[in-house]
Formats: structure tokens, C-alpha cells, sequence
């Protein structure tokens, strides 16, 4: 429970005549929860929150300048940010916007899996990335590790790139017991011990100090790597005339979160299933192949967050191309005990991350390449072709049985835990209203940079 955010609620909804009455309700209200959710006692409780009032009150005077921010009207959770649909790939186009072009070969203006930069005097490219832990798997810390670590080395991969280093972030609760720190760190390093790849560094902190109180954990694994020019894989490379291809894939941190959450019958057997480095194995194959197929190949992106679908519309945007895709053979490269799961929950796997490495590539590329992954062990198939856009055509497409229909992302990601199926993957009736105070906030965060950048510039 975030304490400062629950006062500063509560008093700004009081009055500033009724503002001393108010606030003795609030400290009324604010030693109940504590005395309720930690083990002290009541005046331990009544000093706690005579101090957490003091401070948001502090808060709530601040003024001026880099005090205060533009609100857009729209919480996180109501327009799906972080949920990998339409709401979360909007904001993402504005975070591209608000960072602004950068002198990177690869930035957050791309939508690509990581940044990419010039090594000065060398001919190699320096691959930054990334990614925080599925915010489910709080309470197994190994799992929650073991994933993002894995997530993080993805995006490396699929840049053409080869991690040299990874280094990992982790917040806890103040309540949260300390062997959280280990058991994730742990599940880090099981992938670093699996792949080489060593965890050479990080940060341990709370969140949000002495404020927050409860066991939640967050935090994220960033990773590096190198890439020679020719070898950069990217988003918009891919042109028509290519073929799409996908690994089979056995999910990761949403598969487990599918798995426990829903209360699956055979959710050890699936998330044990999860416990690989395929995807790394069979990226790494392809850099090391003997033809160097990494550099012959157009694309290569993890499909992860959104799941293919989503990977769909980013590439055909980002590209200019139309992506079609056989819904027989996506279905294909869905683990079996893994789909058995989906089927039985109802889950869409087009939707979900299904920790799938999708390559595109030119048509005499693409033989090799399923022969190079699958002597890892690891199994690919042809899913897809690329085609020049066309009027009248969709941009992405599915076909099945039932013919072809437009395969884009829904407002979020399919619905994978029960209680997501009860917010539903619909549109909210004021997306659009949402959207115009999004764009409002985005741009007066671009002002205010550029203000504060000036006036600091200034005092030289």
C-alpha cells in the first residue's frame, strides 16, 4: 500500500477551511491501515502517520516549475499501459516523441527491441536493452528473475547482437522478507550460468522507501551486447517478398503467470515447461552459423509482449509492408502442453507473449535458416510471407479456414489471469477523448524539457 499517495489523496479532497479536520481523519484513517497491515502498535501507528502527513503535505505545497507536470486525464490502467495493446503501443509512440530523435543508429523513436549506438573508431554497433519482470510474479521471485533475465537477452539476440553483460534492478516493499533479493538473483544467474552470459552488476532498493508498505517486488535486467554493421537486424528492414518464420515457443513470465493465476490443474508441468534458454540457443546458432545467416536475415523480434499479433502491427508499420500470416502454422509453434493450457483457459495465444524467435528473411535464406535452429533441437516453421501494402487490403492479416480477416492488436493483450478477462480487451468509449489529453501531456513534457535544458544551459 503506497501510504504518501493514500494521503495525498485524502487531503487534497479536503476543503481548505475543513483542512485541520480533515487531516485528523486522515490520520485517523491512515493509523488504522497501519495498525491493521504492519506489527506495531497504536502509538507507533499515530507518530507513523503524524509523519507521513507532515511529508505529503510537503509534497502538496511544492510549486513551481519542475514541481509540476501536465495530466492527461487518463490513468495507467485505464488507458492499458503496459497491457500490449492499441492504449500501450500509443503511449510508446509518445515516449519516442517526448525522448525525440537522438543521434543513436537505433532509438525509442523505432519501436525496436533495444537502442543502438556507434562505438567510436570501430565499425561495431553498441545494443542496449531492457526489461522489467512480469509484475505478477511478485510473489516467486526464482521465476520472475529467471524470465526477465531471459527477456532481456531476447532483445540483444534479435538486433543481430551478441550480450556481452547483464545487470539487474530489484525493489522490494518495506515488509517483504530479504531472501527475495537472493531467490531472484538467483533465477538471474541460473540463465547467466545457462547462457555465459554474466550478471556483472545492479541496485537493491525499497519502494518508495518507508512509504510503502507490503511484500510487492519489482524491478528489471538491462543487458548489453556488440553488432557488426552488416549483422543489424531491425524492425524496418523487412521488404515484400519475404517469408515469415517462428520458433516453437513455450512462454515465459505470462505463460507462468497464465499458468498460477488461473489455477491450471497442470500449471507446474507448464511452467516447468517455461524453464529453457531455446530461444537463446537458437538466436545464438544463427550467429555463429558458418554462412553468418544473421546478416542475410531482414528482421528478428521475440514474439513476447502482444504476442504475434502486436509484433504484427509494429513490423508493418515501422516497415511500410503487409504482413499475412497461415493461422494453421502459427498454432504450430505453440508448445503442446502449453497450448493445451491456452485451449482449456480459453486464452488466445495470438495475443500473449509465447517467448517465440520470429525471423523474416528473403525465400533461399529461409531454408537455411530452419536448418541451423533445428539442430539445436529447437523447431521452426514458416508461418508467414510479407507483401506490398495495398488499398483494400488490411495491413496485417490471419488466414484460416474461415478465410482472411485483419489481425491487429486489441485494445490490450488477451486476456491470460481471471481477473483480465474480467477488465476485458475492449476499447473504452473514450479512447479517443483519452488519446487528445495524452497528446496534451506529451507535449507540454517536450516544453518543459526544453525549457529546463535552456535555462540550465544558461547559467554557463
Amino acid at each position: 500500500m503506497d501510504l504518501e499517495g493514500y494521503a495525498m489523496r485524502l487531503l487534497s479532497e479536503n476543503e481548505p477551511a475543513a483542512q485541520q479536520k480533515g487531516k485528523e481523519k486522515v490520520k485517523e484513517k491512515l493509523t488504522e491501515k497501519l495498525t491493521e497491515l504492519k506489527d506495531i502498535s497504536e502509538p507507533e501507528a499515530d507518530a507513523f502517520a503524524a509523519a507521513v502527513i507532515r511529508e505529503a503535505q510537503a509534497a502538496l505545497s511544492a510549486a513551481g516549475d519542475v514541481f509540476e507536470y501536465q495530466k492527461s486525464g487518463a490513468s495507467m490502467g485505464a488507458f492499458g499501459v503496459g497491457s500490449r495493446g492499441a492504449g500501450d503501443f500509443y503511449v510508446h509512440k509518445k515516449i519516442g516523441q517526448v525522448i525525440g530523435k537522438t543521434s543513436a543508429v537505433l532509438d525509442s523513436s523505432n519501436s525496436d527491441d533495444s537502442g543502438v549506438v556507434e562505438i567510436s573508431g570501430k565499425s561495431d554497433y553498441l545494443v542496449v536493452t531492457v526489461d522489467g519482470m512480469h509484475s505478477r510474479l511478485s510473489a516467486f521471485p526464482f521465476l520472475a528473475g529467471f524470465h526477465v533475465a531471459k527477456a532481456a537477452l531476447r532483445d540483444i539476440y534479435v538486433m543481430g547482437a551478441k550480450p556481452s553483460a547483464m545487470l539487474s534492478d530489484i525493489h522490494v516493499a518495506d515488509d517483504g522478507d530479504a531472501a527475495m533479493i537472493f531467490d531472484h538473483l538467483a533465477g538471474i544467474s541460473a540463465v547467466s550460468d545457462l547462457s555465459g552470459i554474466p550478471l556483472v552488476t545492479g541496485s537493491t532498493l525499497r519502494i518508495g522507501g518507508d512509504m510503502v508498505i507490503g511484500e510487492r517486488m519489482t524491478g528489471c535486467v538491462g543487458a548489453v551486447g556488440t553488432v557488426e554493421a552488416e549483422g543489424l537486424t531491425a524492425r524496418n528492414r523487412a521488404v515484400p517478398g519475404d517469408l515469415i518464420l517462428m520458433t516453437e515457443g513455450t512462454g515465459g513470465g505470462t505463460v507462468t503467470t497464465a499458468a498460477v493465476y488461473s489455477g491450471y490443474e497442470k500449471a507446474a508441468e507448464v511452467v516447468d515447461k517455461t524453464l529453457n534458454i531455446d530461444f537463446l540457443i537458437a538466436a545464438q546458432a544463427l550467429l555463429d552459423s558458418k554462412d553468418k545467416l544473421h546478416t542475410k536475415i531482414h528482421v528478428m523480434t521475440d514474439v513476447t509482449n502482444g504476442g504475434v499479433r502486436g509484433d504484427a502491427y509494429e513490423i508493418s508499420k515501422e516497415a511500410n509492408v503487409r504482413l499475412v500470416f497461415e493461422d494453421s502454422a502459427l498454432i504450430r509453434c505453440v508448445e503442446p502442453t502449453v497450448l493445451e493450457m491456452f485451449e482449456k483457459l480459453g486464452i488466445d495465444f495470438r495475443g500473449v507473449s509465447i517467448d517465440s524467435l520470429l525471423v523474416i528473411c528473403p525465400p533461399k535464406t529461409a531454408e537455411k535458416v530452419i536448418q541451423e535452429v533445428e539442430k539445436t533441437g529447437v523447431k521452426m516453421y514458416i508461418v508467414g510471407r510479407i507483401e506490398e501494402k495495398q488499398n483494400g487490403k488490411f495491413d496485417t492479416a490471419l488466414i484460416s479456414d474461415n478465410g482472411e480477416k485483419e489481425f491487429k492488436p486489441l485494445f490490450r493483450e488477451a486476456a491470460y489471469t481471471p481477473l483480465k478477462k474480467v477488465i476485458g480487451e475492449k476499447t473504452p468509449p473514450d479512447f479517443e477523448e483519452m488519446k487528445k489529453g495524452i497528446d496534451t501531456a506529451a507535449d507540454a513534457a517536450i516544453k518543459k524539457k526544453e525549457r529546463i535544458v535552456k535555462r540550465i544551459k544558461s547559467r554557463k
